[in-house]
């Protein structure tokens, strides 16, 4: 059984601009670099830069740079605003706070956009990762009507390939608590 994400990786542009940008923008700590010449699990000879993010929770956020690849893309066959990390903040206003320090830089911020369950702004960090900080703000009633039809959405949505109605009151104002 699965305790914990023990960390995640994405390879940056610069090692160094990440660490930075994110204790900037997102107040995390760097806590640890790894640098080899070697690729451990693959004996692969390749130099990189493996820095680690205090994430806040246990959890841990971790870069790679890779100065001998080409430079970094990303998969042009999903749109830009599938593939993202969603970090959770403990208020809206820290959200706000955090959506004031970017667009002070200069960093275009969409949001906040209510998502009815949780609130969120979204952003891209200097290596083109799209993040998105998210505030809760479901009812443990919300939480309880979505978790009983979870998997009838999730079967229909597997036969179909269109969304299913069964929490259509996220998205058309009729939810009352």
């Amino acid at each position: 059984m699965i305790r914990k994400i023990h960390h995640v990786a994405y390879r940056c542009r610069d090692a160094k601009e990440t660490v930075e940008w994110y204790g900037k923008y997102l107040k995390m700590n760097f806590i640890l670099a790894i640098a080899e010449d070697e690729v451990p699990s693959t004996k692969e000879p390749d130099p990189y830069m493996h820095i680690f993010l205090d994430a806040g929770g246990g959890n841990v956020l971790a870069f790679f740079e890779l100065p001998t690849k080409p430079p970094m893309d990303r998969d042009r066959n999903t749109p830009a605003w599938t593939q993202h990390l969603a970090l959770e903040v403990g208020s809206m206003e820290e959200m706000m706070e955090a959506k004031a320090r970017l667009e002070a830089d200069g960093i275009e911020v969409v949001g906040p956009t209510d998502h009815t369950l949780f609130k969120s702004i979204y952003f891209f960090d200097p290596s083109g990762h799209r993040l998105e900080l998210a505030c809760n703000t479901a009812t443990p009633k919300m939480n309880k009507m979505l978790d009983e039809v979870k998997w009838d959405m999730l079967n229909e949505w597997a036969k179909t390939k269109k969304a299913p109605k069964h929490a259509a009151w996220m998205h058309d104002g009729s939810y009352q608590d």
